[in-house]
């Protein structure tokens, strides 16, 4: 399919892109690696008159344990020996996203900032006009959970889980300065609105405790193929031990939702615990039990639903084993 026509911007620092969206009255997006955003447009999926480019802004790309700017590419995150070291859950987890190619291009804040996908409005405009169009996208009804308020679509970005369960930040830079937001409250229940940020703010980094690099972390990915589909179920999990006592662990999905959802309640009831096998089946049935996947992406919400146990197992299960992780 061919794009729709656009001004395409590229300022070259934060505060230009910034001044650039005011100047566009709404009617833009931001655009990183593009591998999600220009596919919507090919489909006419809510297309604006202006992109504007964060590609040329140079103070986006830094790469380190503690601070990964929005703009670094997957490859370079996969490649960098300081992650692979000290956070080697965050190249695993990249190197799971799309495809190779696909990574040349594709950054962290863009699979962040991933648009929500459902199968009602992830669809040429032919197909969505035949169902009268959905609410993310020139309709008024949500066609999973008929109603007009809230938006269903599944949020399926790889890398929020993993830095929720790191205790990462999100730094967002906009016309009223900067912000800084935990990464386990960014996200909000609607799959229109998605998150937090404000249209003309931009997310600029994040921000890695330096305590993350003292837990065992690790990210399984379910998608229908492995070579390049975005995640049906995608489960991280962080975890601290003194030798079988649980210090810290927390749990994460992605891809089950209209966001990334975090379990601490869950979690947190362990801390102080043995971690056993029966401890384990305790946590992944108790987390499975508080999911409701929804029929809007590939793979049945029941199978999904399931599948959140067995990760949840085989993820703990290599603690108990001392086997490596990511």
């Amino acid at each position: 399919m061919i794009l729709p026509a656009f001004k395409y911007h590229q300022p070259k620092t934060v505060n230009e892109a910034v001044a650039l969206a005011q100047a566009c009255d709404g009617d833009f997006d931001f655009i990183s690696g593009g591998t999600d955003l220009l596919p919507n447009y090919k489909m006419r999926l809510n297309a604006r008159g202006n992109v504007i480019s964060l590609s040329g802004i140079t103070e986006l790309q830094d790469i380190s344990p503690t601070r990964i700017g929005a703009m670094a590419r997957l490859r370079e995150v996969i490649n960098t020996p300081a992650l692979q070291t000290s956070l080697p859950v965050i190249p695993h987890t990249a190197k799971l996203i799309a495809t190779p190619l696909l990574q040349e291009s594709a950054t962290v804040g863009g699979n962040i900032m991933l648009d929500t996908r459902c199968y009602y409005f992830n669809q040429s405009w032919f197909w969505r006009d035949s169902k009268n169009y959905c609410l993310k996208a020139d309709g008024h009804d949500c066609l999973v959970v008929p109603q007009q308020s809230v938006c269903y679509a599944t949020y399926s970005g790889d890398l929020a889980p993993v830095f929720m369960v790191l205790d990462a930040t999100f730094v967002l830079v906009g016309p009223d300065g900067k912000r800084e937001v935990p990464a386990e409250k960014f996200f909000t229940h609607d799959g229109i609105t998605r998150n937090v940020k404000l249209q003309e703010e931009i997310l600029t980094h994040v921000i890695i405790p330096a305590s993350a690099q003292t837990l065992q972390a690790d990210y399984m990915k379910l998608r229908v193929r492995d070579a390049m589909d975005f995640p049906v179920l995608g489960v991280a999990v962080a975890l601290e031990l003194n030798e079988r006592t649980i210090v810290r662990l927390r749990a994460g999905l992605t891809g089950v939702a209209t966001t990334p959802l975090l379990f601490d309640d869950v979690t947190n009831g362990v801390i102080g615990d043995q971690l056993t096998e029966s401890l384990i089946e305790i946590i992944a049935d108790e987390i499975m039990s508080r999911v409701t996947p929804y029929r809007n992406v590939a793979l049945s919400p029941q199978y999904r639903k399931a599948m959140i146990a067995v990760y949840l197992r085989r993820l703990l299960q290599k603690h108990l084993n001392g086997e490596p992780v990511s």
